[in-house]
């Protein structure tokens, strides 16, 4: 397939503003991760409700994605994803300023459904321009855009905290969506013409989803990506907790650890797209979910031998690592099934995604949250059914994204 029009005008431009806009998942969790042990006696709650205001926006994040992707279908991209990131700004506003833990809930759970809308709407734009190994290659490049967020976010919210409080953090986050609104707004041109367009309501809708459902080759595929994912939601929820609070490092040196692991993952996603020239998308989401599976293994004999806070990081980089694998290539796999409902596509996708983040990021808090047992065992388990969802799509996927690959365009 070419390079469209809208491709050429962009280039890395449209390469930026995507990976920028996809990246609304790690700033909503990451960014204030640091801070999160702060809330309770700010705001005069518990560490569990402190938790349920990461859960709320993963589960925003899942909701989001639901309705923003068949609206991207019936009313084009650009106008439901300039929408939703205007309603980000004010949702991070309204965070900054909330007294009740309650109401930061609420709102944290519309921030995330309303950041919901670069991801998905970012999917379905690649699934517009491209197909096969490019549109593989493309969902690589902007997750290795993407992945700067859980590098800088973390690392952000600690220096914030050296100069301000969790408040701060949601001030810089409105500040940050009032910067991708611009890009979004003078970069991401519409890329799903009226004659393409879906018509069918909210039963057409209901017809797409159900179509996604029946195909084995998508939902093994989707599950395979996403429960690995799962297992890092586990880790960003557990981890303040166990490395703060078990190991005793400050905020700034759990920044610099979770940094370190994001730049695992955007190294995995290069190491991925420079392999698609010699084999498939399936094979390497089957190598990420293997090495998510050996990550998860050494991550809980660590734990339950005590071999420290150095055979912790090491268990933890491989597993988080591995989701720069597995994720872009089950993105491209699942999308290049169904093209021509592509915002519905995408939004089971991410459906999937947070919203098994959002089972996992509280189960792995249960119990003593410093010593990583139950960390280690939510992700673990998490793997084991992405390594079963796998065997279910290989027969059908054998296949999978066969068109050769394609050097982006430059801008």
């Amino acid at each position: 397939m070419g390079v469209s029009p809208v491709v050429r005008s962009g280039g890395a431009w449209l390469v930026i503003a995507l990976g920028s806009l996809s990246s609304f998942g790690p700033l909503c969790l990451d960014m204030y991760l640091p801070a999160l042990p702060e809330l309770p006696d700010d705001l005069s709650s518990t560490a569990s409700a402190a938790q349920l205001t990461l859960s709320a926006c993963i589960v925003g994040l899942a909701v989001g994605q639901l309705i923003t992707g068949p609206l991207s279908d019936r009313l084009g991209r650009r106008g439901p994803l300039l929408v939703g990131v205007a309603i980000f700004v004010a949702a991070s506003v309204v965070c900054a300023v909330t007294t009740s833990m309650t109401l930061l809930i609420v709102v944290r759970l519309v921030q995330g459904a309303a950041g919901a809308a670069g991801i998905v709407v970012g999917r379905a734009v690649v699934a517009d321009l491209f197909t096969g190994k490019v549109a593989a290659a493309y969902f690589s490049t902007i997750a290795a855009v993407n992945g700067l967020a859980p590098i800088l976010a973390p690392v952000i919210g600690g220096q914030v905290l050296r100069v301000g409080t969790w408040r701060t953090v949601f001030w810089v986050l409105a500040g940050i969506g009032v910067a991708m609104l611009l890009l979004a707004f003078f970069v991401i041109r519409e890329t799903l013409p009226p004659e393409r367009r879906s018509s069918g309501g909210m039963i057409g809708t209901l017809r797409a989803f159900a179509t996604l459902l029946r195909d084995r080759g998508y939902t093994g595929t989707v599950l395979a990506g996403t429960m690995v994912s799962a297992a890092m939601f586990g880790y960003i929820s557990a981890s303040p907790f166990l490395l703060q609070d078990g190991f005793g490092l400050s905020a700034q040196w759990f920044s610099l650890c979770f940094a370190l692991n994001a730049v695992g993952i955007v190294a995995a996603t290069q190491v991925g797209r420079m392999l698609l020239h010699r084999t498939t998308s399936f094979v390497l989401l089957s190598w990420g979910v293997g090495q998510a599976l050996v990550g998860a293994v050494l991550l809980l004999v660590t734990v339950l031998v005590g071999w420290g806070l150095g055979m912790v990081l090491v268990s933890l980089f491989v597993m988080v690592s591995a989701v720069g694998l597995a994720l872009p290539q089950s993105s491209a796999i699942a999308m290049d099934r169904h093209r021509r409902i592509a915002g519905a596509a995408s939004a089971l996708f991410g459906l999937a995604q947070f919203a098994l983040g959002a089972v996992t990021a509280p189960v792995a808090g249960l119990g003593d949250r410093t010593t990583g047992l139950a960390l280690a065992i939510t992700a673990l388990m998490s793997v084991l059914i992405g390594v079963a969802a796998l065997l279910v799509a290989r027969p059908v996927v054998s296949a999978a994204v066969s068109t050769p690959p394609q050097r982006l365009a430059p801008s």
